[in-house]
This record gives structure tokens, C-alpha cells and sequence, in this order.
């Protein structure tokens, strides 16, 4: 990336960051999601089934609209090829067999867009072209949905079959943008996570609104001796790890599985960081013919180009099981609608 002039300096064109609510009530920041943030589509189906079972409730409530975040996204991807009079745009999936496709098919569709996989791209003289039914068609701006490692096996990963050879070199050129921009995964990694609020004070001059967690680096021999020896109060993350894997919650563990999670972060301190388990906020849930509380997070998302647009609304993750902290869809969690009111 060295030498990459990325434009309006948005290396992070869609934001998803997830928030909880503390035991005090008030809200912290628990991740950030900066690489392939996903779940918008979930908050627009939500919404389309709310609003067709309660239409008069959801009517003379005030809710505010979220029906037009497809075209807001679009309206960024666009602002990213300011020098094009026609922008061409892909959504790139890693295909159908992951489990964000239905999103990846939903926000090409709802864009106007096409969705294509790494096979369906062309990289000649360091341009890049779409093979559609009509023939190749010449390609502005990436709304990339695969992983960095995966974008272009020459210049990443020599095994992908994921991405595009060449990619990379056409994007250097400054032939088509990718967003987000690669390379900004380093920014949510959970080891960086905890220097944050620094960063803002140091680069910024101010003083974050949102707190973090706190957070303890097992790279850090004290930290990591703290963690040791409350396994059974923290929960341990992997730093380059999402959705819910390569983690431990301390309190819902047996001591067979911290015992092994101990070996493992004794092998490898760098790799994890941990939290206090936090007694996430609850909502009310229609669970097995009864009402029930689940424990719930928030995930807005922030759109960054020209300008930062911020829509009235969010994705709710639910902890389906009865105790359960985790709700990460991939691990069993589900969501709910979101409601910002205009009043």
C-alpha cells in the first residue's frame, strides 16, 4: 500500500461497529469492524417484516426510514471514482457457499450492480473488466466482500482461488478502487483495539465519546499472568479472529476446556487479548411460545467517501440461548429491528 493514494482518504468505506451497553448502562464500544463488515442486509429484511406484521404500530410510531441505505452505498462507491461520468461497479463474493452471500446477492441486486466471483474478472494492461452475458465490461470501483489475504494470489496468498491475479498491480495504478481498502483489516484487529482511544487523543486532539472494554494484552507478561489466572471471569479472544471463533467466554466454560484454552494462550500470548464478561443488555424475545429475555448488542453502520452518512438504524445480534453472551449469527445468534424515531 505504500505509495496507494486511496481517494478522500476513506480507506474504510463501510463501518459496522458493534456497541453494548454496560452494567451501568452505558454504552461501549466492544469491536470494531472495518475489512468485510457484514449484516445490513438483516437490518433491511428485519425491517420489511416488521413493517408488513405491525404496519399501523410501525406507522404511528415515527420510525425513520433505513429503506435507502442500498442507494446511499451506492452514492459512495460512486464518490471513490470522482474522475469517471459513468461508474461502474461489482460486488465481489467468494461465492455461494459463504455464509454472507445472500447479502453480498441482496446489495448488488438492490445497487444495480453486478455480482461476480474472482473467475468472472479480467485484469488486461492493468485494467479491470467484468465478463457479463454482453461481453467485458470495464470496472471502476470494487465493493469488495473477501478477505485481504484472498484478493489477488500474486500479490497475497499464492493458494487463493478466491481473487484475481493482478488485481493488485491495476489498483496501485490507480485503474480501479477496492473498498474497503486492503489493509484495513490491521484496524480491527482485536490487539489494536485496545490502543484506540491513544490513537484518537494522539491523532485526532480528542477525547473519545465512546469508551472501550477494557482490555488486557496477553502479549504483556503481567496481563497475561492475569488472564492465566482468571480464566474462569474473562473471556479470551483471538486478535485476527470474527464471529465468534477462537474464543473463550471463562464463566460459561468447563475447566477441561479453559485448561486446553490455557495451553493454547500459554503457546501463543501475542494471539489473544481478554475482557471482563460483561452482562450484556437484555431485550424481550418470543422464544418457544413465551416472552423471554436474550442478551442483545448494536451494530450501526457508517458509510465513509465524500461525506459520512450514517443511517437511522442498526443491526440488533441476539444471544438466542438462554444465557448466552455470544450473538454472532455464525454461532446461533439471531437479530431484531431497529428503531431510531423521528420524534
Amino acid at each position: 500500500m505504500r505509495g496507494v493514494q486511496v481517494p478522500h482518504n476513506a480507506y474504510v468505506t463501510v463501518c459496522g461497529t458493534d456497541l453494548v451497553r454496560d452494567e451501568s448502562g452505558a454504552f461501549v464500544v466492544l469491536e470494531d469492524n472495518l475489512r468485510v463488515p457484514s449484516g445490513v442486509s438483516y437490518m433491511l429484511a428485519n425491517r420489511d417484516v416488521v413493517r408488513r406484521a405491525f404496519p399501523n404500530m410501525f406507522r404511528n410510531a415515527g420510525v425513520r426510514p433505513i429503506e435507502h441505505y442500498p442507494q446511499e452505498l451506492l452514492s459512495t462507491l460512486k464518490s471513490l471514482a470522482p474522475l469517471q461520468s459513468e461508474v461502474s461497479i461489482v460486488v465481489l463474493t467468494p461465492g455461494v457457499f459463504n455464509s454472507a452471500y445472500f447479502e453480498h446477492a441482496f446489495l448488488a441486486r438492490q445497487m444495480g450492480g453486478e455480482l461476480v466471483e474472482g473467475r468472472d474478472i479480467v485484469i488486461n494492461d492493468n485494467y479491470v473488466y467484468a465478463r457479463t452475458t454482453s461481453g467485458l465490461k470495464r470496472v471502476d470501483v470494487i465493493y469488495r466482500r473477501i478477505d485481504d489475504d484472498f484478493i489477488d494470489p500474486v500479490a497475497f496468498r499464492p493458494d487463493s482461488t478466491l481473487g484475481v491475479p493482478g488485481l493488485f498491480n491495476a489498483y496501485r495504478a490507480g485503474n480501479v478502487v477496492i473498498a474497503n481498502a486492503p489493509g484495513t483489516g490491521i484496524a480491527d484487529d482485536k490487539a489494536v483495539y485496545a490502543y484506540v482511544p491513544r490513537l484518537i487523543r494522539y491523532y485526532l486532539s480528542e477525547e473519545p465519546i465512546l469508551e472501550n472494554v477494557e482490555t488486557f494484552l496477553c502479549r504483556e507478561p503481567m496481563s497475561c499472568a492475569h488472564v492465566l489466572a482468571n480464566l474462569d471471569k474473562l473471556v479470551v479472544k483471538a486478535v485476527g479472529e470474527s464471529g465468534g471463533y477462537g474464543m473463550l467466554v471463562g464463566p460459561h466454560a468447563t475447566r477441561e476446556e479453559r485448561e486446553t484454552f490455557a495451553e493454547r494462550l500459554k503457546a501463543d500470548p501475542e494471539n489473544y487479548i481478554a475482557q471482563p464478561t460483561i452482562q450484556l443488555s437484555t431485550a424481550p424475545c418470543f422464544i418457544d411460545g413465551q416472552i423471554e429475555p436474550r442478551h442483545v448488542d448494536l451494530r450501526p453502520f457508517v458509510l465513509h467517501g465524500e461525506e459520512t452518512v450514517v443511517v437511522p438504524g442498526a443491526l440488533t445480534r441476539v444471544a438466542l440461548k438462554r444465557g448466552s453472551l455470544v450473538v454472532n449469527s455464525s454461532q446461533g445468534g439471531g437479530s431484531k429491528d431497529t428503531w431510531v424515531l423521528s420524534s
